[in-house]
């Protein structure tokens, strides 16, 4: 758990610094900022997508995975989780982007293969090396994203805490699968990153896709594949 903590330590870090020159920043460069953050999140998704091979299992993951998500609404309940943080930060009424960056920030720092390869690797043999040079990246993306998005940014530590930390703890019993199916991880990749794509599109304004009720789909591919 180590790595998994370090890793939100400096999300909490860089999100503070971030906030520091979030003040020196006029509204306009930032809203060209924010736009460039969403064209890069936009090729991250589209460059993670395309490794997987397994069209089937991308298709059947996105549409089981959301199918649950959907049903459980998963959205709404974070996006309720952070509003109701939003409520204790923001005075007379005025509305921030606390949810908004909560969310983008949970999801850009939890998906990835770092983040999974990471986190078992941890959890097996106690190896923090790959979640150490993940909080190195977190670290810069949250200075950038906060000064953009705000507070909500570190905020998403607490998610990080409780992904990472339950596929740590999870590793050794789920780690005997994906060394006899490498493939598993990558396909687990490729759904998040199509998630990552969703989440740029909202970013843009360009749709309103519910894209935390796709997140039980990155874990899908376990499933099928145990199945196979």
């Amino acid at each position: 758990m180590l790595g998994t903590i370090v890793n939100c330590i400096v999300i909490i870090i860089g999100c503070s610094i971030g906030m520091i020159f979030k003040h020196y920043i006029s509204e306009k460069i930032n809203n060209t900022v924010f736009i460039g953050l969403a064209l890069c999140t936009l090729y991250i998704g589209i460059s993670g997508a395309i490794q997987s091979k397994n069209t089937i299992v991308i298709i059947v993951s996105m549409l089981i995975g959301g199918g649950l998500g959907e049903l459980i609404d998963l959205d709404n309940l974070i996006n309720k989780l952070g509003q109701n943080i939003e409520s204790k930060f923001t005075k007379d009424g005025k509305k921030g982007s606390i949810a908004q960056g909560f969310i983008s920030a949970s999801l850009l720092f939890c998906v990835g293969a770092m983040t999974i390869l990471g986190s078992l690797q941890s959890g097996m043999i106690g190896d923090n090396s790959i979640l150490y040079a993940k909080s190195a990246l977190d670290f810069v993306a949250s200075i950038i994203y906060s000064s953009t998005l705000g507070i909500g940014v570190g905020l998403a530590a607490i998610f990080v805490f409780v992904y990472q930390g339950l596929l740590t703890l999870t590793a050794q019993y789920i780690s005997p699968l994906l060394t006899s199916e490498p493939s598993i991880i990558t396909d687990m990749n490729a759904v998040g990153s199509i998630i990552i794509i969703g989440l740029a599109f909202n970013m843009l304004k360009m749709t309103k896709i519910k894209v935390a009720n796709f997140i039980p789909a990155i874990f899908i591919p376990i499933i099928i594949y145990l199945f196979i």
